[in-house]
């Protein structure tokens, strides 16, 4: 789906290796976060599916919806919930390196009951529509990073025409489905969204993680990419029915967070030139941005990436 490469393509513009560098930094909780990010969504998508008995089709959804990586907006998020930043912006990037692994994977293991999944075709698909747009926004950061400031002005216009537009595809195509399980599917959908923000934080509270770290863990397990779950639907031949669940999360979740101008990590500054999530966050001594630190113009971002 080309919508989408072009949105994972400026999310790449955005990133720098240096976004890696949690992993070195805390590896206990980049791991916490990504095995709490790929248990509890599949899983309760998959037990809400069981819940409340949907069509097959439809259930695929929401255990699809559950087994990709976390969305796009989650550092945005993360800074207004004062959360740690630099935690979330490193497993934004590694959860959604593993993508191509984790999601064909858990999809065949609780999915492939409901809809024939081929692990191989959904690799190669999340591959060439996030992993590869991703790299080359990497490449083209590395070489002309300041030099193309129209991308900053485009990217969040064109992302948000996209959603729009997938969603609008999505709905029409599934009119009949939704007019019949619509509310009952919003609400599924709805438990599968706050049960992810409420068992990513205790289960990492549990494990030992400090306070601000535990919001993180909660906002990126509770995020999912709906862009990359619909683009999957699409490829499968069954947006108007594996599409559904996928459409109700992406409203709740993944339209916020666009060009809403907070200084969230990969954003070009004012200063010039496009800032990584770690080179962002250089600016502030605890490598986490707090809400209550103020802020000066030249500190501010205009990217919603």
């Amino acid at each position: 789906m080309p919508l989408l490469q072009i949105i994972m393509f400026g999310m790449g513009t955005a990133m720098s290796l240096d976004d890696f560098v949690g992993v070195v930094r805390m590896p206990k909780a980049v791991f916490i976060g990504i095995a709490c990010q790929f248990i509890i969504m599949p899983l309760l998508g998959f037990s809400l599916s069981h819940l409340f008995n949907f069509p097959p089709e439809i259930a695929a959804g929401l255990v699809l919806i559950g087994c990709v990586p976390c969305g796009l907006a989650s550092n945005v998020m993360s800074y207004l919930a004062n959360a740690n930043l630099a935690l979330s912006i490193t497993l934004t990037a590694v959860a959604t390196l593993l993508a191509p692994l984790m999601t064909p994977f858990l999809m065949r293991m609780l999915g492939g009951q409901y809809v024939a999944v081929e692990v191989l075709a959904m690799m190669w698909d999340i591959i060439k529509m996030v992993i590869l747009p991703i790299i080359g926004g990497l490449v083209f950061n590395h070489f002309f990073k300041g030099k193309a400031k129209w991308l900053d002005t485009a990217m969040p216009l064109v992302s948000m025409i996209g959603i729009g537009f997938i969603i609008t595809i999505i709905t029409a195509a599934g009119r009949d489905s939704l007019l019949s399980i619509g509310l009952t599917l919003m609400l599924a959908v709805l438990l599968h969204n706050m049960g992810g923000y409420l068992l990513g934080y205790w289960s990492s509270r549990l494990l030992g993680m400090d306070e601000r770290s535990c919001r993180t863990v909660a906002i990126e397990v509770g995020m999912q990419n709906g862009g990359l779950a619909s683009a999957l639907a699409l490829q499968m031949g069954k947006v108007a029915t594996v599409g559904l669940a996928l459409r109700h999360f992406w409203t709740i979740d993944e339209h916020y967070g666009f060009d809403s101008g907070y200084p969230v990590a990969g954003q070009e500054n004012s200063r010039g030139g496009r800032s990584s999530g770690s080179a962002a966050l250089k600016h502030y001594p605890d490598e986490s941005v707090s809400r209550n630190q103020s802020y000066t113009p030249t500190d501010t971002f205009s990217n919603p990436f």
